[in-house]
């Protein structure tokens, strides 16, 4: 079966206007000018959305499946990500990390819940790896889940510059990069570091000391929490006119606001003021993981979860408040994690690309619908 979705307000992120969107499984096949005549036969089912904005699907670089945190004891431990919450976010392609906890959570129970997540509808894939190396993995090194597990595309989430982490030298990291990257060129996947960066005054210097000293190139390297304080802030900021990517974390707690991390939606736009290419800035919502607070002892306080939802809510910060275009704010939220991740059909509406959009509602920054591989996850059960 066809599917035309008509008289949508397109971005693409591209502004296009009023378009029509042919789907033929589960892959845009054309997208029409809405002037354009289509001849509607019966093997066609149409939906009019009377001139309603589409966007592409978001893309999330860090999802914590399976939950994550733990630092208070085992009564800390947050929840696994429903699928529910999952189609009704909005992100439709979804990269899953384990973090802190690599013992009581498994690369093996990462995988299955990606699965599980893929049978209701969505992309997924993840990371092999932890917060700490040696790396824990699935098959026995790092090389081998990327080429032989087709979720795995990079490792990570790796920490950096934090005191839950190993601590790793600049060999370590090094090798490490260089057994992701050359596993990635095999398996024609990214090979991606994705990096957790800690509130340390380091920061992003053992990175940069990777790529002094070897043939690593700063863009193998991918950190999130880059908006945790102003200080890392203006490192990503440096860090990406060296050029790196950087991520911003959505999910945050009025306690972190009130320590000094900077709203994601105001790191974008403090980083676009700054002239940073928006190919370069991404968000992630860490959704799932524990947001833990810390005293100044680095003793545990207490913690909330993240949401995967606050994704789409610093998307609509970004738009409405900070006044970004839309083809701006789309590239943080979708096209430039999709091209850091290798995965050109993910991220942008065009003819050839996954069927992955967001319909939202007239009026209103809200979520009316999701489609997900040209089918509807949320908001509507048939055509």
């Amino acid at each position: 079966m066809l599917t035309l979705v008509k008289n949508a307000q397109l971005f693409t992120p591209e502004p296009r206007g009023l378009c029509h969107l042919l789907i033929a499984d589960q892959r845009i096949a054309a997208v029409l000018d809405a002037t354009e005549q289509v001849n509607v036969g019966a093997l066609i089912n149409t939906l009019d959305l009377e001139g309603r904005r589409v966007i592409p699907g978001l893309v999330d670089p860090l999802v914590h499946y399976i939950g994550g945190g733990g630092e208070g004891g085992f009564g800390n431990r947050t929840a696994e990500l429903s699928i529910e919450d999952a189609c009704a976010s909005g992100v439709t392609t979804l990269i899953g990390a384990l973090g802190t906890d690599a013992l009581t959570r498994t690369p093996a129970n990462l995988i299955g819940k990606a699965r599980e997540l893929a049978a209701g509808g969505l992309t997924t894939y993840a990371y092999t790896g932890s917060y700490q190396l040696p790396p824990v993995t699935l098959t026995g090194s790092v090389a081998s889940d990327i080429l032989y597990i087709p979720e795995f595309i990079g490792v990570g989430e790796v920490a950096i510059s934090d005191h839950r982490g190993s601590q790793p030298n600049t060999h370590e990291l090094t090798r490490l990069a260089s057994e992701a990257r050359t596993a990635g060129l095999l398996a024609g996947k990214s090979g991606i570091v994705f990096i957790h960066t800690g509130d340390a005054d380091s920061h992003l210097e053992p990175l940069r000391q990777v790529a002094k000293h070897s043939a690593i190139p700063l863009a193998q390297f991918y950190p999130t929490h880059i908006n945790r304080t102003s200080a890392l802030l203006e490192d990503g900021l440096r860090f990406a006119r060296e050029g790196g990517r950087i991520d911003f974390t959505t999910s945050s707690t009025p306690e972190l606001l009130a320590k000094g991390e900077v709203p994601a939606s105001e790191a974008v736009a403090r980083a676009l003021r700054a002239r940073i290419a928006p190919s370069q800035l991404s968000l992630s919502s860490d959704a799932n993981a524990s947001l833990p607070e810390f005293d100044e002892q680095h003793r545990f306080i207490g913690l909330k979860p993240g949401k995967l939802s606050s994704l789409f809510e610093v998307l609509g910060e970004c738009i409405n408040e900070h006044h970004i275009s839309m083809e701006q704010a789309l590239r943080c939220a979708a096209t430039t994690a999709a091209d850091a991740l290798k995965l050109p059909h993910k991220g942008r509406l065009h003819a050839g690309a996954d069927a992955d959009f967001i319909v939202l509602t007239e009026g209103r920054w809200a979520i009316e619908q999701v489609w997900a591989l040209g089918k509807p996850v949320y908001g509507m059960s048939t055509l």
